[in-house]
């Protein structure tokens, strides 16, 4: 059940300087709430000038996810004005990035009324290193509510403490605004402390770059040996080698082959992750480039009744950008595709609308559910029992086609039904060769 602040307040013993000391608490930890609610941001909280002061600007409580006081100081008289303008609309108000704030402020800033009952008591300024998503704000939100609850309860405890005498600034004062700015460099060396930690992890996420890159090459130099060992006996032994010995070293080259390939793709997607993997624009033949692809899986292709049919005009122009990772795309969808089709058909099919490449995959395939479809495109997420072997693989074939196709700024979508197939979308934008 809930109680105003006004019925509350009435039978509320506390002193003023214990009502003081709550309030300094409350500010202060709904202040380092808020900054880790905006992932890892940088919260102020303003209280309102008093009724007689309205002229005044309002006043700075406690800050959290700053280096320093002065830092948060300032950051309160730059946004002075915008905290002055949410006291008089008492609505949340959003604004752009600040890049004088530095990074975490790169998201932008949202601004909450501290209010209750139609009294605004003060303002929650919030400061996000990316935009606020929805779940985010509405924490944001509720947090403010109960800040302005707790502001609007001393406020009145303090007016009825002394019915007779002109409304004191109980939380206004002087001496309260010095304790909560005391108790609010105490958080701040914490913040400090914070930041040490994380450039901390900074260098464990340097070494994990750095395990990965090792791991990588370490892996890929014998595995690299071991496949060209095989080649070369098939090649120049192949007389001399037993039906059964040819048989083997080809499901030995094939499953090195696969291993090379899932190493390849671990190291790409933390690479894109990373932002490590750059991308390269050059002239690209589409159609050469889906031929590649099929060839890539032909093995696989002919070891199964399906057939791969394209359709792109052949006058299909060439186009500008990343040869590589539109290569890998095309690969690993259609990779995708015959693996889950155990007969009938799979096509590839492309155009152009204006400057963006649309590309479709669509097989008659074993479908997806619809409660699978939205995991597909995550780490190691395999649609049949990790335990089954029918479909090999590692779960990171659409994992790394959707890192891809985001990192050339373009997207995908799937539409799949249970035994009817699949049908895999992506677009990206190009620049047309005339």
């Amino acid at each position: 059940m809930t109680v105003s602040a006004a019925t509350e307040s009435r039978h509320d013993a506390t002193g003023p300087d214990e009502r003081t000391q709550r309030l300094a608490t409350a500010v202060r930890t709904a202040a380092v709430a808020a900054a880790d609610a905006a992932g890892g941001g940088m919260a102020l909280v303003f209280a309102a000038p008093s009724a007689a002061g309205a002229s005044d600007a309002p006043r700075l409580r406690s800050a959290a996810g700053f280096p320093s006081a002065d830092s948060a100081r300032q950051a309160a008289v730059l946004l002075g004005a915008e905290v002055r303008e949410t006291l008089v609309s008492a609505g949340i108000t959003s604004h752009a990035p600040r890049p004088e704030l530095g990074e975490r402020a790169g998201g932008g800033v949202v601004m909450f009324p501290l209010a209750c009952e139609g009294r605004v008591h003060g303002v929650l300024v919030v400061c996000t290193p990316v935009a606020l998503d929805p779940a985010r704000q509405e924490v944001l939100a509720s947090q403010s509510e109960i800040l302005g609850l707790r502001f609007d309860h001393a406020q009145m405890g303090a007016l009825e403490a002394k019915p007779d005498e002109e409304p004191q600034e109980t939380p206004d004062s002087d001496d309260t605004n010095e304790e909560i700015l005391k108790l609010s460099e105490a958080l701040f060396a914490q913040d400090i402390e914070l930041l040490r930690s994380n450039e901390k992890l900074g260098k464990v996420e340097k070494l994990k770059n750095d395990f990965i890159e090792r791991m990588s090459r370490e892996l890929r130099t014998p595995l690299n040996s071991i496949i060209e060992s095989i080649i070369s006996v098939l090649t120049n032994e192949n007389e001399a080698l037993s039906d059964s010995g040819k048989q083997s070293l080809r499901h030995a080259l094939d499953d090195g082959t696969g291993f090379l390939r899932t190493l390849q793709n671990i190291l790409d997607l933390w690479r894109v992750k990373q932002r490590e993997l750059p991308v390269e624009i050059q002239e690209v033949n589409l159609r050469e480039t889906i031929d590649e692809a099929i060839f890539s899986v032909q093995d696989e292709i002919d070891s199964k009744p399906i057939t791969v049919e394209t359709k792109i005009d052949d006058h299909f122009p060439k186009i500008r950008t990343d040869l590589t990772k539109i290569n890998q795309i095309l690969f690993l969808l259609l990779e995708n595709a015959v693996r889950f089709t155990p007969t009938g058909k799979v096509t590839i099919s492309a155009h152009l609308n204006g400057d963006r490449l649309h590309c479709e995959i669509r097989d008659t395939g074993i479908g997806i559910c619809p409660d699978d479809q939205h995991s597909i495109f995550d780490e190691f997420y395999q649609v049949d029992e990790p335990s089954s072997k029918k479909y090999a693989g590692a779960g990171l074939g659409l994992a790394l086609v959707r890192d891809l196709v985001v990192l050339l700024e373009g997207e995908i979508s799937v539409q799949s039904e249970i035994g009817q197939g699949s049908i895999f979308s992506f677009e990206l934008p190009v620049q047309v060769v005339g």
